[in-house]
């Protein structure tokens, strides 16, 4: 042990300051805070103040001032979906996409969506991006390219065999055109249906309608690709049942044959900023989606079936929290490649940035410099089509309704919607202060974090037979 390791594996800075703010006079509110935020990780820091009169009688029924906080602020937590940047908002994030996907696959009429769209035929497909050049991986039994029978956690697992010939400009081009390729997938979709069903596209959308819920993951090699839920619905969505026509084989042929049809087209560029100097240039590329297009039925919750539906609702959100983190990059915008030094990014990823760095004078339309960190990608990671079920701002607005009312009862306030004559007013005011911890405090709330993870994963080992899904509060 150095000299400035503490016993606990704390720095000397960091517990001096735990002390600190374990003798500030507020402390256990400090903790009651920080426990209503899930143990939030970087929280957002409020000041301010509530009032809520009796209009009648303006008649003060409470009054809030964040005056006589620790501090004087609020801290509410911050709502990240990065698992890498908060993992308890990350949690929740991940709860409510499970449920939203879920709900769209067995209907939850507490979340507008009735349980006969179980039997709409839906399948779980997995649209990849091409090769730009041989990996290192794991060909079932065999040995890799390379010779080399590799581990499941082995760190060249996704790296190029040969990095000189391996095309970085055009995986992070694909990257950056993900989010046009599936929105042309979705329109030729809707296309390859009409003509398998024999009609035209305005007749088959007037007798269906094709629902999806998708998430980005990223692979090994920093390639995104999407799982998605595509499902059959009757003309009014999810309520109606889709016609005989619309058979899971359809849908199935449909798909594949959209899938091999999508092409963008990236135009060449030319930048040459110093006549003295070679000017950079790109060639015209054609981009597609790969060819390892998997396709599967899904399966009502336990009938026995390989997928199911409670597992395609956990996958999707699984990686709902996760982005190009996982391939070994960082979780925030990178300047320059100097950084990428500092920062200890590996070999790979940081050659995928740099290749963003540098094709950015070559297509500034694209601001690939901007999202260099995410490997050239700047769609969103979770998306649904309208009607598929639920959105996650009726699941948080949900929550909310559910904790003010928790509050009224605490406090012993009318709730105005068994009280529709009560004439009250409330009056507030909020003003951002910051945000984060200090080290101790960031220690603190990670311990508290970690309690409140122990009792969750001890309430679902106590109710065996019951489902908890990740996200539920335990």
């Amino acid at each position: 042990m150095n000299d400035t390791a503490t016993p606990a594996g704390l720095d000397a800075a960091t517990l001096t300051d735990v002390c600190r703010v374990a003798a500030t006079p507020g402390f256990d509110r400090w903790q009651d805070q920080i426990r209503r935020t899930g143990g939030c990780s970087d929280p957002i820091r409020l000041t301010g103040a509530t009032k809520t009169l009796d209009r009648t009688t303006n008649t003060v029924l409470h009054a809030y001032s964040t005056d006589t906080e620790p501090g004087g602020v609020l801290r509410v937590a911050c709502g990240n979906r990065r698992a890498s940047r908060c993992p308890s908002c990350a949690w929740t994030y991940a709860g409510d996409t499970y449920h939203l996907i879920r709900a769209g696959l067995t209907g939850d009429t507490t979340k507008g969506v009735t349980e006969t769209v179980r039997d709409h035929p839906r399948v779980f497909a997995t649209l990849t991006a091409p090769s730009f050049g041989p990996v290192h991986n794991r060909p079932g039994n065999r040995p890799c390219a390379c010779g080399t029978r590799h581990g499941e956690d082995a760190p060249e697992l996704g790296t190029p065999l040969n990095p000189d010939t391996y095309d970085y400009a055009g995986a992070v081009l694909w990257n950056n055109h993900a989010s046009d390729l599936w929105r042309y997938f979705t329109i030729y979709l809707r296309r390859e249906i009409a003509a398998r069903a024999g009609l035209t596209q305005k007749a088959a959308r007037e007798q269906s309608r094709v629902s999806f819920g998708k998430v980005a993951e990223y692979q090994k090699r920093g390639a995104v690709h999407f799982h998605a839920v595509i499902r059959f619905d009757g003309p009014e969505g999810p309520d109606s049942p889709p016609p005989s026509w619309a058979t899971l084989h359809l849908l199935t042929d449909a798909i594949e044959a959209a899938a091999a049809r999508v092409t963008v087209d990236v135009p060449p560029a030319r930048y040459q900023p110093d006549p003295d100097q070679p000017a950079l240039t790109q060639p015209a590329r054609t981009l597609r989606w790969g060819t390892q297009l998997d396709v599967q039925p899904i399966g009502a919750f336990g009938d026995g079936e390989d997928l199911t539906e409670q597992a395609v609702a956990s996958y999707v959100a699984k990686y709902a929290t996760k982005a190009a983190e996982t391939t070994g990059t960082v979780d925030r915008r990178i300047g320059s490649k100097d950084a990428l030094v500092l920062l200890g990014v590996p070999e790979h990823p940081a050659r995928l940035i740099g290749a963003c760095l540098d094709l950015h004078p070559l297509y500034p339309e694209r601001k690939l410099r901007d999202w260099a960190h995410m490997l050239g990608f700047r769609g969103h990671f979770s998306t649904k089509s309208r009607a598929y079920s639920t959105t996650l701002g009726a699941l948080r607005q949900t929550r909310a309704d559910y904790r003010a009312a928790q509050q009224r009862t605490a406090l012993g306030l009318p709730d105005p919607d068994d009280h529709p004559e009560a004439t009250v007013l409330t009056l507030t005011h909020w003003a951002y202060a910051g945000h984060g911890h200090t080290p101790g405090e960031s220690w603190l709330a990670a311990t508290i974090a970690r309690d409140i993870q122990l009792n969750r994963e001890t309430a679902r080992e106590e109710l065996p037979g019951r489902l908890v899904p990740e996200g539920a509060d335990a």
